[in-house]
């Protein structure tokens, strides 16, 4: 079942006082984002959140494309990391699976607003920066799909389609970004454990 793991520091929270300039602006950004999207948001939205007048974004970041870019590059390397830990984690795939749903369940409720603008808004990429993107939820689908075929190889899963089911689990786990508020009355453990306990009997664990 799932392992503890300390909770990560959300990015969307109030940064803190020593935070830099570049961290300031990432900050104003992913909440500007997720709260208006990126076509609505204005550089001058960033800036503001970030304390600083529209021309010192681009001392920075030459574009808000760019800056959706790094913050989109930098969630999804982060998200990356947390799944690999995860599995490492694991010493079975039921193990893995679930530390896997559990946590990464936490972190789109814990990075709420930077979940939303990776999830959701990297098609507003230029065609090179996507692909950058792309590769990296490629390898999140593929991290996920080894575990799944593992599972199947080993007897513990009965799942038909790894591909599809891997894509099953991880839209359960991404639209946590597109419903959570902090108002609601569920902890990102619970709501981690739900998911985890979905997933396992998604693919035909009994316990």
């Amino acid at each position: 079942m799932p392992q503890p793991t300390p909770s990560p520091t959300p990015v969307a929270t109030q940064p803190p006082a020593d935070a830099s300039t570049v961290d300031r602006l990432m900050h104003a950004a992913a909440h500007a984002f997720a709260d208006k999207g990126f076509h609505a948001t204005t550089t001058r939205d960033i800036a503001s959140g970030a304390g600083l007048s529209p021309a010192g974004v681009y001392v920075h970041f030459g574009s808000k494309e760019e800056l959706l870019f790094n913050l989109s590059r930098s969630g999804h390397e982060s998200a990356l990391r947390l799944l690999r830990g995860a599995i490492a984690d694991g010493p079975t795939p039921t193990d893995q699976l679930a530390n896997v749903m559990a946590r990464f369940s936490e972190w789109h409720v814990e990075q709420y607003q930077v979940a939303r603008v990776v999830q959701y808004e990297h098609h507003h990429l230029t065609p090179e920066h996507h692909a950058e993107v792309l590769a990296l939820r490629k390898e999140m689908d593929g991290l996920v799909r080894g575990v799944l075929e593992r599972g199947v190889a080993d007897g513990a899963f009965t799942v038909e389609d790894s591909a599809d089911t891997a894509l099953a689990l991880l839209s359960i786990v991404v639209d946590v970004a597109r419903w959570y508020s902090p108002t609601i009355r569920r902890s990102p453990e619970q709501i981690g454990a739900t998911n985890a306990s979905l997933a396992l009997r998604l693919v035909g664990v009994s316990h």
